[in-house]
């Protein structure tokens, strides 16, 4: 049984809970099917904010503190502090509680998911997970999606529009997959460093030649440390990746402009032209003559 404590008529409250037959009917359609939201919103500094579910939701929840702070507690384990910024996803069937800190409440923005595709969005979230902070960009598109889809529900609960929010949805998921996925290393206590910061300076610096030795000390991280990192957040080694937005620069040039293969080689930092054609075919599976001449449009 759910235990919900709070204060009532909250000045900009915001709450859509959509209804069971509603959901009954829509859920099987197939674009709604993988994923899909059963309740939504919006809490503003809500004091004395206290819920418990000892035997978990059916849906996935999703948390987003934007300021103030909080706490989540899963199966019983020690709590975790919510910060301005953080998000968490509180996976289905867990049980947990949660609660605003009395002396700074939390505003924060809430979904409930559900689907085919849910489990997968968030695969990988266990009874010990935490909280992920979120950038500034990516937390804009966090609050317009919100409001698309709480402005869209609060007009009807029409089949166009439910169809409409649950695309929104698997926006949504994939917004918080991907920020969950992109590691934080502490460098010290004031610094962060994460993988796109890395990732920005390579594509700033395509027409030149970086040093897998340069990315490492920039993130002032040891190599091995500095690789696995890297790896873990996208599947590539540093210098592999590097390669590839080298070839994927290479092929906007390929596209739009009259430069030979060579000429494009030399102003991407590949001395070779051989190697530069190598390396182009092993990652787009044909030679950049081959690639060029190929249709596109």
């Amino acid at each position: 049984m759910d235990h919900i404590k709070k204060q009532d008529g909250y000045f900009s409250e915001k709450l859509i809970i959509l209804p069971d037959n509603i959901i009954s009917e829509c859920a099987m359609h197939p674009l709604i099917r993988p994923l899909y939201i059963s309740d939504i919103g919006f809490f503003p500094r809500l004091i004395s904010h206290y819920h418990e579910r000892p035997t978990g939701s059916e849906a996935h929840i999703v948390i987003y503190c934007i300021t103030g702070e909080g706490w989540v507690r899963l199966n019983g384990q020690k709590k975790q502090i919510m910060h301005k910024g953080s998000i968490m996803v509180i996976p289905a069937h867990m049980p947990h509680e949660y609660a605003s800190s009395k002396t700074n409440p939390w505003t924060i923005y809430w979904f409930h998911m559900k689907g085919e595709n849910a489990s997968t969005f968030f695969e990988g979230i266990d009874q010990y997970a935490t909280p992920t902070h979120i950038t500034v960009e990516k937390s804009t598109t966090f609050i317009e999606l919100f409001n698309e889809c709480y402005d869209l529900l609060e007009k009807g609960y029409s089949l166009n529009r439910i169809i409409y929010v649950s695309q929104l949805a698997c926006h949504l998921a994939a917004l918080i997959r991907f920020s969950q996925q992109q590691p934080h290393i502490k460098l010290n206590h004031k610094k962060k460093h994460d993988i796109e910061h890395s990732l920005q300076f390579m594509t700033e610096h395509l027409e030149t030649n970086i040093s897998l030795q340069e990315l490492a000390d920039r993130a002032d991280l040891s190599v091995p440390h500095f690789s696995l990192l890297f790896r873990k957040t996208t599947g590539y080694s540093p210098i592999d990746y590097y390669l590839r937005l080298k070839i994927q620069l290479a092929c906007q040039h390929l596209d739009l402009t009259e430069q030979s293969v060579k000429e494009i080689s030399i102003r991407l930092g590949f001395n070779d032209p051989y190697y530069f054609s190598r390396t182009f075919k092993k990652i787009m599976g044909k030679s950049p003559t081959d690639y060029r001449n190929t249709r596109k449009g």
